[in-house]
């Protein structure tokens, strides 16, 4: 009879592209087989990730060749890659999915996503190696010259222009607007700036329209739309984290009502909101919605119209910045984020912040 494993892996880089290491862990029947991990050199995470993913399902291919597996791991592009749910357009991932398919009969072998709390055992194995291969100041050099040769490459760069919706009633009076059943429609204000927006917008020839499908943005995104005759692709990943209970209610309302949970929200990104989000969560989300981006559309643009949150998330995750980095980025109604992702490889590079030079007279 074949046996059974469990496989969990996981992949980082150090400044994608950095210093990259992978960790995989095998079990049976609740029972740790095998402890891969290793240091692969200058990677990106999704290198790394598929990485530690080739080389646990190939040390399953050595026990036992027949044996059936259940792979679990926290990034959301190699599980729907392998799984078949998300295209691989570009070559290099190609290449790195096919390794993995060949390292065991993919047939025998099933993918589900977990959070990265539930992958910590991999990761902590992903940083071992890492830890064992520091490489001093000699790394950063080499991750600028990295990106220096990635902006100076003929590869084409997947751009994506990330624009928040324009002003609504909640927006003036900086009052908490997520996803709750407020959901609020553009002023006269916000419809004048979405008009600005679509013109600036369509001047870079994008070739798709994404937008998370509440009120505000499918407001702005319809004005692009007009502007620019493409069709718009509604996606829930997008959409403005949850403040929960909060929704609708300013700073002083919630630090009055609730002084509390507002320390402990603006102390800790991991912190929801009571029936909320924590920016975490968003950061998660956002970082595989970036991927899917860059693995669905190689080398296009792709205009992106979300909200202020989903944004600041973006640019953090983006630049590798620590967590509590989101409370001190702004994000202005109809202004513009421009983010460049090479595909070959998932390198990041932020391109600009809160462009707003098209919403003057």
């Amino acid at each position: 009879m074949a046996r059974h494993f469990h496989l969990t892996a996981d992949g980082g880089s150090r400044g994608n592209p950095g210093p990259a290491g992978y960790g995989s862990v095998i079990t049976e029947n609740g029972k740790i087989i095998a402890e891969l991990y290793d240091f692969i050199g200058v990677a990106t995470n999704n290198v790394a990730e598929y990485s530690g993913l080739i080389a646990g399902l190939t040390a399953i291919n050595e026990i036992d060749a027949t044996a059936t597996v259940d792979v679990k791991m926290d990034s959301k592009l190699v599980v729907e890659q392998m799984s078949g749910r998300w295209q691989i357009k570009h070559a290099d991932m190609r290449v790195l999915a096919q390794s993995a398919r060949s390292a065991h009969n993919p047939s025998l072998v099933t993918y589900s996503w977990i959070p990265r709390d539930e992958n910590s055992h991999a990761d902590r194995l992903a940083n071992k190696a890492l830890d064992q291969q520091a490489g001093g100041g000699e790394v950063v050099q080499v991750q600028q010259n990295y990106l220096t040769e990635r902006l100076l490459s003929s590869e084409k760069a997947t751009t994506i222009y990330l624009i928040r919706h324009g002003e609504t009633v909640l927006t003036p009076f900086k009052k908490f607007s997520g996803d709750g059943p407020l959901n609020p429609e553009l002023t006269d204000i916000g419809l004048a700036q979405v008009e600005k927006v679509a013109v600036a917008v369509a001047q870079f020839k994008p070739e798709v329209i994404i937008a998370s499908p509440l009120k505000r943005t499918t407001q702005t995104a319809e004005a692009i739309s007009r502007v620019t005759g493409l069709p718009i692709v509604f996606e829930e990943s997008w959409i403005e984290c949850s403040f929960g209970i909060w929704d609708g209610l300013s700073i002083d309302e919630v630090k009055e009502r609730y002084p509390a949970d507002y320390q402990a929200w603006i102390s800790s990104t991991g912190f929801a909101p009571p029936q909320g989000e924590s920016y975490d969560n968003v950061a998660l989300r956002i970082d595989a919605a970036l991927n899917q981006i860059a693995a669905e559309y190689p080398g296009q643009r792709v205009a992106v119209v979300t909200h202020n949150g989903t944004i600041k998330s973006a640019a953090k995750v983006v630049v590798g910045a620590p967590a509590d980095s989101i409370f001190h980025i702004d994000v202005s109604p109809c202004s513009i984020t421009t983010v460049s992702i090479w595909p070959s490889d998932g390198l990041r590079a932020l391109r600009s912040l809160n462009e707003q030079a098209h919403l003057q007279p």
